[in-house]
């Protein structure tokens, strides 16, 4: 039996995990953020080709500076494997 080793990026102390509830176009979602607040997050310029989001994938979250608590950036997508572990390690319920 072969262990697969999970490589997982978990968040640092500016980034929250979150779940994308609503697609708002122009790479623009509605998130729902582990910290309990609801943000409007966007893929910046960099990652708009290679990252694609659809509803109710958990992302992580940089928030911005200004307006920490309204808005934030999406840094990555986690798969399937990477959510099990974060579930596992209660950083997501």
């Amino acid at each position: 039996m072969e262990i697969e080793e999970i490589r997982i990026r978990y968040p640092e102390k500016d980034e929250v995990i979150g779940i994308v509830e609503e697609k708002l176009g122009g790479a623009h979602f509605r998130v729902a953020c582990t910290d309990g607040k609801v943000r409007l997050c966007r893929i910046p310029g960099a990652k708009k080709r290679d990252l694609w989001i659809d509803l109710d994938m958990v992302v992580l979250v940089k928030p911005w500076e200004l307006q920490p608590d309204e808005r934030g950036d999406i840094v990555m997508k986690y798969n399937e494997q990477q959510v099990r572990e974060l579930k596992r390690k209660k950083l997501l319920d």
